[in-house]
């Protein structure tokens, strides 16, 4: 298509670019950052750090394993993939009979 003044292409191309022209920002992005978790109260992470003690921040997994544990661990390395996924099925079932009667104790309190 010929490019006329007055075309149609014409008229879409500088719709275009005005419309382009909108979407241009002057915003300026050069300041600092806030600051993401901002102390509530001050110096209470301090106070914190005193009356905490100091082997509390330790992973619950990060413990040793006692023998019994090593033993359990040897014991379903040991087992089958039939095996294994029939004991994954067991613990899931305990898990369950677990929750519904911690349901049924919530319920009657």
């Amino acid at each position: 298509a010929t490019e006329k003044p007055g075309s149609v292409q014409q008229a879409e191309d500088s719709a275009f670019t005005e419309f382009e022209e909108s979407l241009l920002s002057m915003e300026n992005l050069d300041r600092s950052s806030p600051e993401l978790w901002p102390e509530k109260i001050p110096g209470m992470n301090e106070i914190m750090s005193i009356f905490t003690p100091p082997n509390s921040n330790k992973l619950p997994y990060s413990k040793e394993l006692t023998q019994e544990d090593q033993n359990y661990l040897h014991q379903l390395a040991s087992l089958s993939t039939s095996g294994l996924i029939t004991k994954v099925k067991d613990l899931h079932d305990m898990a369950y009979q677990l929750g519904l009667e911690e349901s049924k104790e919530m319920t009657r309190g």
